[in-house]
């Protein structure tokens, strides 16, 4: 076990320093990369996550995520075995994106609000691409169709909640809420799900104790700090992905990866958006949509880097848990299943919808950018929240109403 530990060490200082000296000898090529992973960064990256950062953050503290928990445990708990404070990463990260979600849960688990299986769940279904890069920059910056977005959004939107409900059968035998909070208030709750809420909510601010201005200070702060965290993993495996590329190293990878395109009818256009795509999501999506293939074939491999999201967000991921139980061993396989399930989709979705797609949608996404796209990151987010309350006060209703009938019967 050592002599493999003593290894690994070895080949990562090997690594390191053959990045390091690839950069200094193709340092024009590595600063073009910098400036470029830069720019994404600080043109869509931090004006569209600073505000979310912030909210999660203030709603949190605030004892609103506590609140929400309490509503959608009934949902949460069934479907995808996870608590409902689960609903609030689940949200958060279909409507603003990669890595909240992985934020959030790190943040929950470090409170204690769910348990290590629990979090790994979470986190391996509800980080996820955003609406905003999905259709903004990948349906209308790259394939400049924006009737494409509804196709993308759908196929990785679908095939994230199919890995949710799949996780549910992930350490089945510890699907057992083990966090003694729930066991204790499962009574409360059958009496009134509001006044345990509320209960919850004013618990949780208590238990708090920072002051509104004390907790926006810290809010920012730990927003800005984590912000400059991602921007960092984006400009770095911007320049990585640029000196593979001059170094001829991906075209050196490429007759493997064809001989897996090959049985499944994909052109050998395919190979660099992919191998890119491995790295970092932005460069694969957008080669994918200019390679000289159909474009079933630019949309297949393009909805496969996006759910697959690149070593990149990997390693904002692995960032966002850092001090906390959870394992990302369940996340990098749902990464590859979702890849594939996304895929699978996006021919369906493509061969069975698409003019009425076109037709129906295109209105709605027509010169999509980064001012409209928070209209729709909003109502996603609000949607989202408000099905999921309506279908777990249904549930919890329903579950009364089997209660009161089985006493009668009795």
């Amino acid at each position: 076990m050592r002599d493999k530990q003593n290894e690994r060490i070895i080949i990562s200082a090997l690594i390191a320093i053959l990045i390091t000296v690839f950069i200094i000898v193709f340092s024009e090529d590595a600063f073009n990369a910098a400036l470029e992973g830069l720019k994404v960064w600080w043109d869509v990256v931090f004006p569209s996550l600073l505000p979310f950062f912030i909210i999660a953050e203030i709603l949190m503290g605030l004892g609103v995520v506590h609140f929400m928990g309490a509503l959608l445990e009934p949902l949460m708990q069934p479907l995808f075995k996870v608590p409902g404070v689960g609903a609030f990463a689940m949200a958060m990260g279909l409507a603003s994106g990669y890595p909240i979600g992985a934020k959030i849960t790190g943040n929950l688990r470090r409170k204690n609000l769910c348990t290590k299986t629990e979090g790994e769940r979470l986190v391996s279904f509800t980080n996820t691409a955003d609406p905003l890069f999905m259709i903004g920059a990948v349906a209308v910056g790259m394939f400049h169709k924006a009737e494409l977005g509804i196709i993308i959004a759908a196929a990785h939107y679908i095939s994230s909640i199919i890995i949710g409900i799949l996780l549910r059968f992930y350490k089945g035998t510890e699907g057992k809420i083990q966090n003694t909070r729930y066991k204790n208030n499962h009574r409360s709750r059958r009496k009134n799900i509001f006044s345990y809420a509320v209960t919850e909510l004013i618990a949780a601010k208590k238990n708090d104790g920072r002051t509104f201005g004390e907790l926006l200070g810290d809010s920012i702060k730990e927003s800005i700090n984590t912000l400059f965290l991602v921007g960092g993993f984006i400009i770095l495996f911007s320049v990585v992905t640029r000196i593979f590329i001059v170094t001829s190293f991906l075209d050196a990878i490429g007759g493997l990866i064809i001989i897996l395109l090959r049985p499944l009818g994909l052109t050998e256009a395919m190979i660099l958006p992919l191998i890119s795509g491995f790295f970092e999501i932005t460069n694969g999506s957008n080669l994918a949509s200019q390679a000289q293939a159909p474009l079933i074939h630019q949309l297949i491999i393009a909805n496969a880097i996006i759910a697959w999201s690149g070593l990149s967000v990997h390693a904002q991921v692995a960032t966002m848990v850092n001090g906390t139980d959870i394992s990302l061993k369940p996340y990098f396989f749902s990464r590859i299943l979702q890849g594939i399930l996304a895929a699978i989709l996006t021919i369906f979705i493509f061969t069975f919808s698409g003019e009425r797609i076109e037709t129906t949608f295109a209105p709605f996404v027509q010169g999509f950018n980064i001012h409209n796209g928070w209209l729709f990151t909003l109502i996603i987010f609000v949607g989202i929240i408000i099905c999921s309350l309506v279908i777990a006060l249904l549930l919890n209703i329903l579950k009364k109403i089997k209660i009161i009938f089985f006493h009668f019967h009795g």
